[in-house]
């Protein structure tokens, strides 16, 4: 089992910044593919953002591209999410995740975090 542990949400107005942490255990963003997802109320959880483990090629869902961000640290054992932008429909419990393979399915994903809450006020 991977240690995820994301933090950095909060409300925020349309418009507004925020950038979300994801610390994992040790030498896990070197060895895991790390995702951004989010999960609405109601709603399934969805992708945000990837980051491959070998690489540090990013890929992002259409509609955050150009306003979010996902980098890492592997130094550090951290993956972060850089939010711009934002707006009410993507408010949301964001998760962060890690894959041993290259993948945009939550199923994908091995191991997460308890999840950040971000509220975007309109």
């Amino acid at each position: 089992q991977v240690r995820l542990e994301e933090s950095g949400g909060g409300l925020v107005q349309t418009g507004d910044s925020l950038k979300l942490s994801c610390v994992a255990g040790r030498h896990t963003t070197v060895t895991y593919d790390m995702g951004w997802f989010r999960q609405a109320p109601g709603k399934e959880r969805e992708f945000v953002a990837r980051i491959a483990a070998a690489t540090g090629v990013t890929y992002y869902t259409d509609s955050v591209k150009g306003r979010f961000t996902i980098s890492r640290e592997n130094g550090k054992n951290a993956v972060y999410l850089q939010m711009n932008n934002l707006r009410p429909e993507t408010t949301a419990t964001y998760y962060c995740g890690g894959a041993g393979t290259w993948s945009n399915r939550a199923s994908d994903y091995i191991s997460w975090g308890q999840g950040a809450q971000v509220a975007v006020a309109s």
